[in-house]
């Protein structure tokens, strides 16, 4: 059975996409997807139960698809082209598509473990999308082949571990680390209280209040997080900024830092 919280995320998602577009068509079939589905459900278990991480599951991988498609519109809107665009070799919804692919699943491959999950991710996932892709009759087998590539691109190089080069790949990278409120570590809080290497991920997420996408002042994407304590640094300088900077996507965007007390720090 799926979450309130989960149900309510796919809504919100499938409002984002055109009426029976192919990426409408595409989201569709990835919210009813059964082994997508359990895959995203074994992967929670091993992250919070197995190892004491935070939310790797449905609700997060499925905010990460939000986060991502809706900075791909605040780029469109600012008249930005995407990498498939300013090569001639597909459009708009061609993206659009490999985003929503590739953030959708992109920690699959936490159903396996931490390590190297990223790469995991892409031997899991590679099938999964092949095998929606071809039920979309208005694609051709080359975009079909090209979606697939930029959206393994997308989950492999989702750790800002490996160097990624396409627009669309880079905004996967910065999707994952907006997903920071304090509900990721809601669950690994409650059910683990013995201290262990890793508790900051959980203590620090619990520390940011809001995270909200918009657009920006001087660039296209203003990211806004609000948090409670100081604690909550930790993932904005060890886990965001890193994947920002690893991004090619990192020109169009702005990161501003307010905390409840008042102190407010811009980034970028």
């Amino acid at each position: 059975m799926k979450s309130p919280k989960e149900c309510l995320l796919e809504k919100k998602f499938l409002k984002l996409f055109e009426k029976n577009s192919v990426p409408e068509k595409i989201a569709l079939k990835l919210v009813k997807d059964e082994q997508i589905q359990d895959l995203q459900d074994y992967a929670n278990t091993v992250a919070i139960k197995r190892l004491g991480y935070n939310d790797h599951g449905p609700v997060h991988m499925k905010q990460v698809a939000y986060n991502a498609v809706s900075m791909l519109y605040l780029l469109k809107d600012s008249g930005i082209k995407t990498s498939l665009e300013k090569e001639e070799i597909g459009t708009f919804e061609d993206s659009l598509c490999a985003v929503e692919l590739s953030a959708f699943l992109h920690d699959v491959g936490m159903s396996v473990g931490r390590q190297d999950h990223e790469l995991m991710g892409t031997v899991i996932a590679g099938p999964v999308i092949t095998r929606i892709l071809s039920q979309i009759k208005e694609l051709s087998n080359y975009k079909k082949n090209m979606i697939c590539s930029m959206a393994i691109e997308g989950i492999f190089g989702h750790m800002a571990t490996r160097k990624i080069h396409s627009l669309e790949a880079g905004l996967i990278l910065i999707a994952d680390g907006c997903d920071m409120e304090k509900g990721r570590s809601r669950i690994p809080i409650a059910i683990d209280s013995a201290p262990k290497y890793g508790d900051i991920h959980k203590y620090s997420s619990a520390a940011i209040d809001k995270v909200i996408l918009e657009k920006g002042e001087k660039h296209p994407i203003r990211i806004l997080v609000q948090m409670t304590s100081d604690v909550g640094y930790f993932q904005i300088e060890e886990v965001l900024l890193p994947k920002i900077n690893m991004s090619p996507a990192k020109k169009y965007v702005e990161l501003v830092v307010k905390i409840l007390d008042g102190k407010e720090k811009q980034y970028l």
